[in-house]
């Protein structure tokens, strides 16, 4: 692969100042896209909930679940 320099060359860019500055109003030129590509990243849609940690946080809300349940059928009897 051949790598492009991404930064504009100030020779032949319009509206810079010696130096590369930019002058007060003028717009700066466009910052062109990377070359390649960055390190692979692993797809974060794979990794899910494991199956313990869902079925504890399950298990706590039929829990929490079945206590006012039970407490609110105590209650009207």
């Amino acid at each position: 692969m051949s790598h492009v320099n991404p930064d504009p060359e100030p020779e032949r860019t319009t509206g810079l100042e010696p130096g590369g500055g930019v002058p007060p109003g003028e717009t700066p030129p466009a910052e062109s896209s990377l070359p390649e590509a960055g390190p692979r990243q692993p797809d974060a849609r794979r990794r899910g909930w494991a199956k313990a940690p869902l079925t504890v946080i399950l298990l706590l809300v039929a829990l929490i679940a079945a206590f006012f349940l039970v407490y609110a059928l105590i209650l009207i009897l």
